[in-house]
């Protein structure tokens, strides 16, 4: 066997093992969560990347329910913050905190110390607890009193926030929304799902009990190193780089998207692909995780928001303008 061949042989084992792991971890979180099928697939595409994630949608939509079931899916460490306007850093990182028997001053792990991090109501805490997160999110460590302490691997955040609209929220800054890969919005469910929910109400705590372990932490680590040989041909890295320098000369956009935006879309798309059992990424990939990847990226101008105008209508405009690649 050639060493083409070989290396082709290795990739397609890899890819095989990403689509039947993510058929069964769709599968039981379908089992367990009705609808939202495209914010599932995301969730999932996001911890085989390492990609953060921003959940908003009014209360009672099931947001909770959603990352609880995804964790009970993967065999690792998951913790819960719930955010209030009482909660401190230290409250996220741990402090440290001394010991009168040996005379010396130990650390205290937070929360944060996980590998699944629920981070509920991320917008009810003011900005500096908020940093206290964001940080830890950006560089993978937590630094007490000038010494950094690595945080596990892998290290996954979903944070849940209301709409801006509702009172006691602390609007997160842009700069610290372009930290997580996607904003992912969970709307009310259609008639169909809501009479199904109303149908199966009794049964739902007993599905998520029932929810299975498939994968590891440590084989998260191995799925995402196979992500990465995902094919990608100039000609989808050009579209991909075309989206994004159109966002920042759009005349509506008083903020276009930063450069990890078109890394965001980058490695999301080449996450679809491995999880449909694909070795090359399409167009369509990326159509499919720009609105989630842009959303919370771009800001729109005063004006653009006086005329009504949505800043997922602006995205899908500014797709429909660029040429597909064949």
């Amino acid at each position: 066997m050639q060493k083409g061949d070989w290396e082709m042989e290795i990739q397609t084992t890899g890819v095989n093992r990403i689509a039947e792991t993510t058929e069964r971890v769709l599968g039981q979180l379908k089992f367990a969560v009705l609808g939202s099928s495209l914010n599932l697939r995301l969730l999932w595409a996001n911890l085989l990347t390492g990609g953060h994630v921003l959940l908003e949608g009014v209360p009672g939509l099931g947001k909770t329910l959603m990352v609880r079931s995804l964790a009970k899916t993967v065999d690792a460490a998951f913790a819960r913050i719930q955010f209030t306007p009482d909660l401190m850093p230290a409250d996220v990182t741990g402090t440290k905190v001394y010991d009168p028997q040996s005379g010396r001053f130990s650390f205290k792990r937070g929360p944060v110390f996980t590998h699944l991090l629920l981070a509920d109501e991320i917008n009810r805490t003011p900005p500096k607890t908020q940093a206290a997160l964001l940080e830890a999110m950006e560089e993978g460590q937590v630094s007490i009193d000038g010494e950094s302490i690595p945080l596990p691997s892998p290290f996954f955040v979903v944070a849940t926030q209301n709409p801006l609209e509702y009172e006691g929220t602390y609007p997160l800054p842009e700069a610290q929304l372009d930290r997580f890969s996607v904003k992912l919005i969970v709307d009310y469910p259609g008639e169909e799902e809501e009479v199904a929910l109303l149908r199966e109400h009794r049964l739902s705590a007993g599905r998520e009990a029932r929810l299975e372990k498939v994968v590891g932490a440590e084989e998260l680590l191995a799925l995402r190193e196979e992500v990465d040989r995902i094919i990608v041909e100039e000609s989808v890295l050009r579209y991909i780089a075309s989206i994004i320098r159109n966002t920042r000369q759009d005349p509506r956009i008083a903020l276009g998207g930063s450069p990890r935006a078109g890394l965001s879309l980058l490695t999301l798309s080449r996450a679809l692909a491995a999880m449909d059992g694909r070795h090359f990424v399409t167009p369509d990939d990326v159509k499919t995780v720009v609105k989630p990847v842009l959303r919370h990226r771009i800001l729109l101008t005063p004006e653009a928001e006086l005329e009504g105008m949505k800043t997922d209508d602006v995205i899908e405009e500014i797709v429909r303008s660029i040429q597909v690649p064949r």
